[in-house]
């Protein structure tokens, strides 16, 4: 009697529990990192050069032994398995493809591997070409398709064996940046469409906070900040996390009083108010404090009214003083930089290039209370 019921899905893909690596002693490129990845999730490590995206990717993929720790696919301890039996399968940058095969044949490659039936693999192959809408290029060779079409070729055949996991290594990197975008769009559909999950490294924030269900934000081995876009983005926990997505405006200042979540804090030589999410503790009297400002957040004076208090009180309760340092415009934003009595520079940025602003010139600047956030302080709840 045949049995039908499936095995039980754990409810991660992934999960890695406390990875530590060195590859020379007294230096760890990893640092006990642990995460769990949900069944179809798209996500991304992000961080900059030697983080330790890419020796997190080789230890879940089977190419590198972790000193310590473990990798589970499914529930399951893969640590000591080779990479064979891994269920995951892997796209770099280089495409990594046959140049002697097709792309029909470089598809199939890891079919025939299984010694899988010729008309299933034909089928198999058909639907991975519809997939990546490269119908009609079976019997191409990779030094005859463009960039785009040749990562479109690696990215089908590591999905033709349906893995638990697909990692990919900067896949785009190559590509120009018009074409990047559009791979993106089509990686994210792809993905959604499959269920597969995805891990994917990259070192681009627009692409991280485009594609990813969620964002694990990496430094020196460690994870800064796991979230949604939307939480990496407008609600950062670290200087660093703030700083490397989005590039924001990193401000020191200290607690003077506090009204229900109203926070009065001096930043500079002035003072501006700040609103603490709900749940988090308030900060005592006079502790030092680093808040994190996106620089479209940072509202100026265009009209340049310092000495006009009725503007001035439209602004706001605490308007800051600055001079113009430079002024420039990039990609349709007009970015001002503004030097603040303390020797600290603040960026403000906004769309339009129109402004009556130069520099040299004083103007006063201040933001909206919710469009600070607390950095680099643990969360703790009452």
């Amino acid at each position: 009697m045949i049995n039908n019921t499936l095995p039980p899905q754990a409810p991660y893909s992934l999960e890695i529990r406390d990875i530590h690596k060195s590859f020379e002693p007294g230096t760890e490129v990893l640092s006990g990192i642990s995460l769990k990845v949900r069944r179809g999730e798209f996500i991304t490590l992000l961080g900059s050069s030697g983080c330790g995206k890419t020796t997190t990717l080789r230890i879940i993929a089977g190419l590198e032994m972790p000193d310590s720790g473990s990798v589970f696919l499914n529930g399951e301890d893969v640590t000591a398995l080779p990479p064979e039996k891994r269920g995951v399968n892997t796209v770099f940058q280089n495409y990594a493809l046959f140049p002697h095969m097709t792309v029909e044949d470089n598809i199939a490659y890891a079919l025939k591997l299984r010694r899988t039936p010729k008309e299933e693999i034909k089928a198999s192959v058909k639907e991975m070409l519809s997939l990546v809408q490269l119908e009609g290029f079976e019997k191409r060779r990779p030094d005859s398709l463009s960039g785009g079409q040749r990562q479109r070729v690696a990215i089908a055949r590591s999905l033709i064996s349906r893995p638990e996991v697909l990692l990919l290594d900067e896949p785009l990197g190559a590509l120009d940046l018009q074409l990047r975008r559009a791979m993106q769009h089509e990686l994210k559909s792809l993905q959604k469409k499959l269920g597969i999950t995805f891990l994917y490294i990259t070192h681009d924030q627009e692409e991280a906070i485009n594609m990813s269900d969620r964002i694990a934000v990496m430094r020196s081995g460690s994870f800064e900040q796991v979230g949604t876009p939307d939480e990496v983005y407008n609600r950062p926990r670290t200087s660093y996390a703030a700083s490397f997505v989005g590039n924001a405006n990193i401000l020191k200042g200290f607690m003077l009083e506090q009204k229900d979540r109203l926070l009065n804090i001096a930043v500079g030589t002035g003072k501006a108010d700040v609103l603490l999410p709900e749940g988090e503790a308030v900060p005592k009297p006079a502790e030092q404090l680093t808040l994190a400002i996106r620089s479209e957040n940072i509202q100026v004076d265009e009209k340049n009214l310092l000495d006009d208090a009725d503007a001035k009180a439209l602004l706001s309760p605490y308007a800051l003083t600055a001079v113009v340092k430079e002024k420039s415009f990039a990609g349709g934003q007009l970015r001002l930089s503004l030097l603040l009595p303390s020797g600290e520079t603040v960026i403000a940025s906004r769309y339009g290039l129109d402004s009556c602003l130069s520099p040299g010139m004083e103007v006063t600047w201040h933001f909206r209370p919710e469009n600070a956030v607390l950095v680099d302080r643990a969360r703790k709840l009452r």
